[in-house]
């Protein structure tokens, strides 16, 4: 079966609303679109998408336990089969950073991991998520080969894998997404049996970018001086079947309705 996938942090999804969002739906091909960053309650975001829901889109949230924060969540033209929240980690059962949901033989996650501030008690926090989500993901793609089921975790990761992902790399050494320990633990995931596929790479090989988060300060957007940390990590058999991958990136600043552009992927 084939599927278009659209992952995109909506730095909020009442601000992105007001700022075009929705017409943005409209027009979109996906059959599942992932949220990150929702900032709001599972009510919030009804009442934000409702317009959307009425179009028969359908919704599975994890709504942060800290109000304004985090929050993230699957729209779908089908309605999920199944939906788990969370990674299994009890520090972050409620912190609204992922959520789970199969779809006949495909499983679609949603991420916002952490951001982290070098040398701080952020990166702490995100480096204890790091290695309780890898072993997750380890069980995810074992599970895979047994059931033969399809896997993609979709999402803002924080962490710019090379320095292809992002422009300003050689200022960002010791920046929180672009630490050593951080691109190696992106690494080993691509590296482990079995593998996980950073998808948008594989068909963009050997390129900047392509960026999908753009700072609003300064001429970031206007000068594409921007990071690639919005991800489509699949199992190799999905993987296999990327036919595209899009970043929909605003034709200009005054159009964004994120600080992120949704990053579409199309599976035969």
């Amino acid at each position: 079966m084939s599927h278009i996938i659209t992952t995109v942090n909506v730095n909020g999804v009442r601000a992105a609303v007001r700022k075009g969002m929705t017409d943005w739906l409209e027009r979109s091909s996906a059959d599942i679109v992932c949220l990150q960053e929702t900032r709001a309650s599972d009510k919030q975001l009804h009442d934000a998408l409702a317009s959307a829901l009425e179009e028969d889109w359908h919704l599975v949230s994890a709504e942060p336990s800290a109000k304004g924060r985090n929050g993230v969540a699957i729209l779908s033209r089908k309605p999920a089969d199944a939906v788990r929240i969370g990674h299994g980690d009890e520090e972050f059962a409620d912190a609204g950073r992922y959520i789970e949901a199969d779809f006949g033989d495909l499983t679609v996650g949603s991420l916002y991991l952490p951001s982290g501030e070098a040398q701080t008690p952020k990166q702490d926090e995100k480096e204890r998520f790091m290695a309780s989500f890898s072993r997750h993901l380890s069980g995810l793609a074992a599970g895979t080969v047994k059931s033969e089921r399809d896997v993609v975790v979709c999402g803002d990761w924080n962490i710019a894998h090379a320095e292809n992902d992002l422009k300003a790399w050689k200022t960002n050494r010791k920046s929180s997404g672009f630490l050593p320990n951080e691109r190696e633990w992106f690494g080993n995931l691509l590296a482990e049996d079995p593998a996980w596929v950073d998808v948008v790479r594989e068909l963009h090989p050997d390129v900047a970018g392509p960026y999908s988060w753009w700072s609003y300060r300064g001429k970031a957007f206007d000068n594409d001086s921007g990071w690639r940390i919005d991800y489509h990590l699949a199992t190799t058999g999905l993987a296999e079947r990327a036919k595209q991958a899009v970043v929909e990136r605003a034709e200009s600043y005054d159009l964004r309705w994120s600080d992120h552009a949704p990053v579409t992927v199309q599976y035969r």
